[in-house]
C-alpha cells in the first residue's frame, strides 16, 4: 500500500500511528478522494483532514484501557473509529452506521486497510437487534451524532463519562459502557 500524500503528513502522525502510519496515510487519502466525492467529507475539510479529523480522533485512544472493546455510534466516514483502530491495534472496534452508502464505504476501507480489529454493523445503535449483535463494550464513542443527553439512553450508565473539550463536533466517549438491551 503506497501512500500518496507523505509530504503532507504531519510528523506527529508517525508517533500516533506507529507501524500503521502507511495505513493512516491511505485512510487520509480515501477520505480526501472517495470520501469527499461521496459527500462524507466537505471539500473545505480536505486541507485540514489530518489535524481536525484523523489525528483529532486517534488521540482519544490514549484514554482507553488496553484491549478494550469499542462501539462507535454513527460512524459515518469512520471517524473516530478508523483512526482509533489504526492508532490502537489492541482495541476491538465496532462501527455502527445506519446508512447503506456510509456502511459500504466503511466496509471498503476496512477491507483495503486490512483492519482485523474492526467490524462494521449496519443499523441504528438503539435498535434491539443491533444492541444484541454488539453486546457489551468497554467504550462507546460518537462524533457529530447527538448531544450527550440524547446519546446516553442508548447505553447503560457508564462508570465514567467525559467529553473531549478540545475535540471538534462534540466527540463523546463513555468508558465502562454497555449497550442497553
Amino acid at each position: 500500500m503506497k501512500p500518496s500524500h507523505t509530504s503532507d503528513t504531519p510528523t506527529v502522525a508517525a508517533r500516533v500511528f506507529g507501524d500503521n502510519l502507511d495505513k493512516s496515510v491511505r485512510y487520509h487519502d480515501l477520505l480526501a478522494t472517495t470520501g469527499s466525492v461521496r459527500g462524507f467529507i466537505g471539500p473545505r475539510e480536505v486541507p485540514r483532514l489530518w489535524d481536525r479529523h484523523v489525528l483529532n480522533c486517534a488521540i482519544i485512544g490514549e484514554a482507553m484501557p488496553q484491549d478494550a472493546s469499542v462501539a462507535d455510534i454513527g460512524s459515518g466516514a469512520g471517524l473516530p473509529g478508523i483512526p482509533l483502530a489504526l492508532a490502537r491495534p489492541d482495541l476491538s472496534i465496532t462501527l455502527i452506521e445506519p446508512l447503506l452508502k456510509r456502511s459500504t464505504f466503511l466496509l471498503e476501507v476496512v477491507e483495503e486497510l486490512q483492519l482485523d480489529n474492526v467490524t462494521v454493523v449496519r443499523g441504528r445503535a438503539e435498535e434491539k437487534a443491533i444492541k444484541a449483535e454488539v453486546g457489551t463494550v468497554d467504550v462507546v464513542t460518537s462524533r457529530a451524532v447527538a448531544p450527550l443527553g440524547e446519546t446516553r439512553p442508548v447505553v447503560t450508565p457508564p462508570r465514567h463519562a467525559w467529553r473531549c473539550h478540545d475535540c471538534h463536533e462534540g466527540k463523546l466517549s463513555l468508558r465502562g459502557a454497555r449497550t442497553r438491551r
